[in-house]
């Protein structure tokens, strides 16, 4: 993403370049991959969207040690609050019921880093479920959080 297709994409269209103008997207592994991107390239990507982030890492949480993997590099590696924005969500169906006690964890751990309601966001949909049909139903949520002009 960063050594190829950002820099294709900056050659070939017309673009703003710059890490304020630059965000990450992804459902379910795709959110654990933009959360991922932020904290490893901070001076790439100002902002992701993570929507039904896969914290679980498998489809169990008996003797699982992957989230508190992803809690503890959060912990270490989340980009500076002042000029990044991070955008979670998660539903209560099919496998997003896995979801809710672990985005909690994931939401302490953004308040401890110094996250707020400026530059992070993390919604509940009831109802919802693992799906691309309930994704595209709220993509402009985030789409519109990361675009805000007052960042």
């Amino acid at each position: 993403m960063v050594t190829e297709l950002k820099p294709f994409i900056d050659k070939r269209y017309s673009v703003y370049k710059d890490k304020k103008n630059t965000f990450v997207a992804g459902s379910s592994m795709g959110g654990l991959i933009s959360v991922y991107a932020i904290c490893e390239y901070p001076d790439v990507f100002g902002g992701a969207a993570c929507l039904s982030t896969h914290w679980p890492g498998i489809f169990t949480m008996d003797n699982n040690p992957v989230p508190d993997a992803f809690f503890n590099y959060l912990k270490t590696n989340l980009p500076d609050p002042k000029d990044h924005a991070i955008y979670f969500d998660y539903g209560d169906q099919t496998l997003d019921v896995m979801y809710p006690p672990l985005q909690k964890k994931v939401d302490e751990v953004m308040k401890s880093k110094g996250y707020t309601d400026k530059n992070w966001i993390t919604k509940f949909y009831p109802g919802e479920d693992h799906s691309e049909k309930s994704w595209n139903s709220r993509l402009n949520i985030p789409i519109e959080f990361l675009l805000k002009k007052d960042k």
